[in-house]
């Protein structure tokens, strides 16, 4: 009897970083052609831009696409730097402190210098940013971590404190809408001239690389690290800056995007598992693309709800439309009726109460 062997073929994955790249090209390009201004490629490529629409595309698309595409990268990176540095994969600035330490730091700058260059705010935000987050990995080293779990919901509490207090401070300085509008990221506001500081994030980015070797053995242990001869400490401290350095240029610039440096870096080891070199481009590819669809999501949206109540009008009269006002009309009888039973209910046992007490 012989047995026949087939020897395994090498299991083919799909080129990853080509994929990326080609769906930011195509994000990119959709991006600087979605909006309220009528701007199609076709007259890009031929000529046809008005002086209107020439100056809308450089100054307000382009940039906006920019911020977008830097903002997001950047942020799916520090995700990722967290996520190793800690060894949880349920850590982010967002969920650490650090985007909060930031917006402190800004609300001081804007009680203490107003008038600052937005360079200093940034200085400052970064200084209180790194503070934060060493407070965070201060805080779960002293405690004792049984579930991974415990860490996201330290950063959390200590997140939520220190929002407290720059909350408390914007509100008696009158602040608290500025304070709102770092905390939330809005692109309607990306002008040339007023994002060109994101570029700094692309040079962080490209450090991150250049040291994702010794993240990845960091992410080890600080056993493991520094039996391998790495100075854990020094790489520690040194993601950590690239972190808070990331947090204080993106508030400052775009506002906060919280969460996305914990879906996309998770999203990504899926793929190519836990090295850092292989995991950081994609990261940052797909961490960019999410952050440009959802702008563009958000661009679309407005002029499609603007559209939808006439349709929906057309759509419905005369085929269901009556028979479903008449459903909502005797739900809306039916709950009141209930409401009226309860209280009537209420009203007897309160009764009977207060006659045992007085009798």
């Amino acid at each position: 009897m012989t047995v026949s062997t087939v020897a395994s073929r090498p299991r083919r994955t799909l080129p990853w970083p080509a994929v990326g790249m080609a769906a930011l090209v195509v994000a990119l390009v959709a991006s600087v052609f979605v909006g309220a201004a009528d701007i199609t490629a076709w007259d890009v490529a031929t000529g046809g831009l008005t002086e209107a629409h020439r100056v809308y595309l450089v100054e307000a698309r382009l940039p906006r696409t920019a911020a977008a595409a830097l903002a997001g990268a950047s942020l799916a990176i520090a995700g990722l730097l967290m996520q190793l540095l800690t060894r949880n994969r349920f850590v982010e600035p967002s969920t650490a402190g650090t985007v909060e330490s930031a917006g402190l730091g800004l609300v001081v700058v804007a009680i203490l210098a107003p008038g600052a260059p937005i360079v200093v705010k940034m200085l400052v935000a970064m200084v209180f940013a790194l503070a934060g987050t060493a407070l965070f990995l201060a805080c779960i080293r002293r405690v004792a971590v049984s579930d991974s779990f415990v860490v996201p919901l330290i950063g959390i509490m200590l997140g939520s404190v220190v929002g407290a207090v720059a909350a408390f401070l914007a509100l008696s300085r009158d602040l608290l809408q500025m304070l709102n509008s770092w905390m939330l990221a809005d692109f309607s506001a990306v002008l040339a001239g007023r994002y060109e500081l994101l570029w700094l994030v692309a040079v962080l980015g490209v450090l991150a690389y250049i040291a994702a070797d010794r993240f990845t053995v960091a992410g080890l242990g600080e056993d493991v690290a520094t039996g391998l001869g790495l100075d854990h400490r020094t790489v520690v401290a040194l993601g950590m800056s690239i972190v808070a350095a990331v947090a204080a240029v993106v508030v400052v610039t775009v506002g906060a995007l919280p969460l996305l440096g914990l879906v996309v870096p998770n999203v990504v080891s899926r793929v190519v598992g836990d090295d850092a070199r292989r995991g950081l481009p994609l990261v940052a590819l797909l961490g960019a693309i999410t952050v440009l669809v959802c702008d563009m999501i958000g661009r679309s949206l407005p002029g499609l709800l603007a559209a939808m109540p006439a349709a929906t009008h057309e759509c419905c009269a005369g085929h269901g439309y009556p028979s479903l006002t008449r459903w909502a009309n005797r739900g809306a009888q039916s709950a009141s009726n209930g409401c009226n039973r309860l209280l009537t209910r209420r009203r007897r046992s309160m009764s009977k109460l207060w006659l045992r007490i007085t009798v």
